[in-house]
């Protein structure tokens, strides 16, 4: 598997961040039940949900636009950290009797965004470095 930045391991990356970051929209912008409940739990519904998607969105689109892999990647690092976060502390790793899935997911687009973090960290360093 390639890791170069036009390889097709860097999209393989790019596809499980933003897919399974995209799917989970649906959920948090119809206010489906479970995603109402997580929110709930964690003390912040309704704003918590909908600008957590918000920024989902970003970072899917920035993810998978190839000049911004490196900026979505943080941001999904970031967000994911969160969640993960979140279950450890609050919501425990099964929600609702999902197994455990929401958490499996957070963990697979935290490693993916992770990845693509570290392929494209001089991308980063060099965003830093313009700022100070």
């Amino acid at each position: 598997m390639s890791f170069n930045k036009s390889g097709t391991g860097i999209w393989i990356l790019r596809i499980i961040a933003a897919v399974i970051m995209l799917q989970t929209l649906f959920f948090k912008f119809t206010a489906s039940e479970e995603s109402v409940y997580i929110f709930s739990q964690i003390g912040m519904e309704p704003w918590g949900r909908i600008g957590s998607g918000i920024l989902e969105l970003v970072a899917s689109v920035l993810i998978l636009y190839p000049r911004t892999t490196a900026y979505g990647a943080v941001l999904g690092c970031g967000l994911m950290a969160g969640a993960i976060y979140f279950h450890f502390t609050k919501l425990g790793f099964a929600v609702m009797n999902d197994g455990g899935q929401l958490f499996i997911y957070a963990l697979l687009v935290f490693a993916s965004c992770s990845a693509l973090a570290v392929i494209y960290r001089k991308d980063i360093l060099r965003l830093i470095s313009l700022n100070f």
